[in-house]
């Protein structure tokens, strides 16, 4: 098995349910980990034969973008879009945390976590 693991990417953002999140926004921490073949990629030393991890960088910056209510249909979006994108992965997994989430009390974050096994496609 071979992985493929962007960690803590830092991106600000404007999600939430409560109107001054969208007005506000704030910093979310984005890790996201792909199971696909890298082997070949190991022999050739040729991009052509791997995933650009910018091409998933941009992915999760540009679906950040877009304002949502909650980090869950954020998390699927950006899953689907990388699924699209990149078909031979056959695992992903993605943790957003909300750096400041407008609750009581002192904390690092809120996070939520989705994990998602393709079929390969034949």
């Amino acid at each position: 098995m071979s992985k493929i693991y962007l960690e803590d990417v830092k991106i600000y953002a404007y999600h939430g349910v409560l109107p001054e999140e969208n007005i506000i926004g704030t910093y979310y921490i984005l890790n996201a980990e792909l199971h696909t073949d890298l082997w070949i990629a190991a022999e050739s030393d040729d991009l052509k034969d791997t995933i650009s991890y910018a091409d998933i960088n941009e992915i999760l910056h540009r679906e950040m973008k877009i304002k949502s209510k909650l980090l869950e249909h954020v998390a699927g979006r950006i899953i689907a879009e990388i699924h699209e994108k990149f078909p031979e992965i056959s695992y992903i997994k993605l943790k957003i945390t909300k750096t400041s989430p407008p609750m009581q009390g002192e904390m690092k974050g809120a996070s939520i976590e989705l994990e998602k096994s393709f079929k390969p496609d034949n």
